[in-house]
């Protein structure tokens, strides 16, 4: 069932690009306004080695952004979950992080920050942070109250309690907010490279579309972006599988998903 799912998902998506390339050569609609999937295809084979160094980059950016996040988002909720006080001084902080846009702080983060890689870096943990915090914080927190008095009575040591019982009730809530911040991640890293318009060698996907931008060069945009939605997709996929690799045998339902 899923394997015909997925090729009615397939013959779906090449109608559309066949629908959009047959539109756009009928309305004769010019390539800088709107250019049909096969203009793109060749501006992308023919700008490839440019194209891959820029996704490099942005790739780079998004995953050490999301280790950073996943690292600190557990550290911080495992605080929260053993201080309310703790989490009462420090939560309206990460709040107001999470609700500042990152166009708004990105460009005083370049000002403070000297290396432009470590300030896109920053802005793309700033919007990764928060789902993952917040969602350990609230699994470390579901835990069953009569396993943990249970393992009280049996006078289980704080790593058996880690072990045996923190941890497998906060692996859901900590995965579903991974998977939200992998895209999230991504997100920040392209704004942060936009608001701050860098080039050079070491620059992104968002300094390409930029450039094309500036030069009117609408398929190679579309080249970039495309290469931008394929990478969200692919981590999206990726964070998906760990998801079923890790829960499938205590959540039957998320192998049905």
């Amino acid at each position: 069932m899923k394997i015909i799912d997925r090729m009615v998902s397939a013959i779906a998506f090449i109608a559309l690009l066949l629908l959009w390339e047959v539109g756009v050569r009928w309305a004769n609609i010019p390539a800088y306004t709107l250019p049909p999937p096969s203009l793109i295809i060749s501006t992308w084979w023919a700008n490839l080695g440019a194209l891959m160094v820029s996704w490099i980059f942005t790739l780079k950016i998004t995953l050490f952004s999301l280790l950073l996040a996943c690292v600190t988002g557990v550290v911080v909720a495992s605080f929260f979950s053993l201080s309310r006080q703790l989490e009462q001084v420090l939560l309206p902080m990460a709040v107001m992080l999470q609700v500042t846009p990152v166009v708004a702080i990105a460009p005083l983060i370049l000002i403070y920050v000297s290396s432009t890689t470590a300030a896109l870096l920053l802005c793309a943990w700033i919007v990764a942070f928060f789902p993952i915090m917040s969602n350990t914080v609230a699994g470390l927190r579901s835990a069953d109250p009569q396993l943990a008095d249970l393992m009280r009575i049996y006078q289980a040591t704080p790593f058996q309690r880690l072990r045996l019982l923190l941890i497998p009730s906060a692996m859901p809530y900590f995965l579903a907010g991974l998977r939200i911040s992998g895209g999230l991640s991504l997100i920040g890293a392209v704004t942060a490279e936009m608001v701050a318009g860098v080039a050079g060698h070491e620059t992104g996907l968002a300094s390409a579309i930029l450039e094309a931008s500036f030069r009117t060069d609408t398929p190679k945009m579309f080249a970039a972006l495309g290469l931008l939605v394929l990478t969200g997709i692919m981590i999206y996929a990726v964070l998906n599988a760990l998801s079923r690799l890790l829960l499938g045998r205590w959540h039957p339902n998320i192998n049905a998903s």
